[in-house]
């Protein structure tokens, strides 16, 4: 599918998923003559045009005194609220889910003026959004818009679906009903107050227990059909699910010697860019793998100066994932739904260790649909972890279904079927 060359901006939260899922879909619109411009948050500067698209910076915050790195905001908030995840998703509604939706409910309202700006100069024809809360400039442009939820889909609340950030299973419904008491307890206030903001700034009614908006034009998940949850109500006609959403833009990466010439497994270890912050789990992971018998890949993150390997693994703080996830045979994450997603589409086994946020939803669906192993990320004994990491590696019957899925995914990329839908909406013009 083509379309006439249009200008689309692309506006992702301002960290490394969502806006890696953007630049996927992004690069291929580009590819097929579009302009293309990211509107990213200032410490992301440079990042974006350094893989050949246009930049409009924002601010979520007033201006910081000293020169940030990308999405440093969220990095230092993670490791600051760390402990808050050794707690029962039920207790982190309060602690960590609440607070996290004031920040970013905050940075809404900061930014809506700058954003009314950049849409005004860009006159874009399409906006394509990955966030969290709603941006009320964005309705205010009278531009058509694309939703992307490149979270866990138990965020598209259903009557079938467990509640969003508990992680409680979808067979075992004890548990619900005082959850989601907890979270209108919790965040009730919060979009109450919210919802004030969005109509005051021309924006339609928030949903009931939501944050942000359906779009009336197109709106877009990824999650591989094998794990997605059998729904009471089926999405609406305007929603669509990528199942996977895997750029091709990272660069070539080679495993260094002396472990490319090992023959022991190799593992990948990531807890992802805010995760990874929480330097004291990420130096009991990499105590438990030294002992192992694999070789091990470590994606170290923002605090890679403090996180010492051991002789059987390499890493950087950050690594180019999509070229390393063909290499391994287990992957140890965080449960966030970028990595989820991208070992899925390379077919590789993973074991779970969830600290926040939709991560746990993540490692109940793998856990129930087999995909994957759950582990207590902060309770579990080293031995559980190698054992986990071996059942993994010696489960044929999983390594054929994973296959199956991999190929099933590869042969029809979301990022391709996005830039169909999101052209598609084009065409009226």
């Amino acid at each position: 599918m083509s379309a006439t060359p249009a200008t689309i901006a692309f506006f992702p939260e301002g960290a490394f998923g969502p806006t890696n899922n953007c630049v996927g879909i992004g690069d291929v619109l580009r590819r097929r003559g579009h302009r293309v411009v990211f509107v990213v948050e200032e410490s992301f500067a440079g990042t974006l045009e350094a893989r050949g698209f246009e930049e409009r910076l924002i601010r979520l915050t007033p201006a910081a005194e000293v020169e940030e790195a990308p999405g440093q905001f969220w990095k230092d908030y993670i490791r600051e609220t760390a402990p808050l995840f050794r707690r029962p998703t039920i207790e982190q509604l309060e602690g960590f889910v609440a607070p996290t939706f004031q920040a970013l409910i905050d940075g809404a309202k900061h930014v809506d003026d700058r954003l009314r700006e950049i849409f005004a100069e860009l006159r874009p024809d399409i906006v394509v959004e990955d966030n969290v809360v709603a941006f009320p400039a964005l309705h205010a442009s009278g531009r058509p818009w694309v939703r992307i939820l490149s979270c866990n889909p138990a965020e598209l609340k259903d009557p079938d679906v467990p509640p969003p950030f508990s992680g409680l299973p979808q067979a075992d419904r004890d548990d619900w009903e005082s959850y989601w008491a907890a979270y209108r307890a919790a965040l009730g206030p919060l979009h109450a107050e919210f919802d004030e903001f969005c109509r005051e700034r021309g924006a339609p009614p928030l949903p009931p227990d939501d944050f942000i908006h359906e779009s009336s034009w197109l709106n877009l998940y990824l999650y591989p059909a094998e794990a997605d949850y059998p729904r009471a109500r089926p999405l609406g006609e305007r929603w669509h699910n990528l199942e996977a959403s895997v750029r091709t833009t990272d660069a070539a990466w080679t495993l260094p010697e002396p472990l490319a010439a090992g023959e022991d497994p190799l593992v990948y270890l990531s807890l992802g860019s805010l995760g990874s912050a929480d330097v004291e789990l990420m130096r009991r992971l990499v105590a438990t793998l030294a002992r192992a018998p694999y070789r091990v890949i470590v994606s170290k993150g923002p605090q890679a100066a403090e996180i010492e390997l051991a002789p059987n693994m390499v890493g950087d703080e950050f690594l180019p994932q999509t070229s390393i996830l063909p290499l391994v045979d287990v992957v140890i994450t965080h449960g966030g739904n970028n990595t989820v997603t991208e070992a899925l589409w390379f077919g590789k086994p993973m074991v779970v260790l969830p600290l926040f946020w939709d991560q746990y939803d993540n490692a109940q669906r793998m856990r129930e649909t087999g995909l994957g192993v759950r582990l207590d990320t902060y309770g579990h004994e080293p031995a559980e972890l190698t054992a986990a990491i071996e059942r993994q590696l010696g489960d044929r019957a999983l390594a054929g279904r994973l296959a199956a899925i991999s190929r099933r995914l590869q042969s029809a990329p979301g990022t391709l079927r996005a830039a169909d839908l999101i052209e598609r909406v084009l065409q009226p013009r």
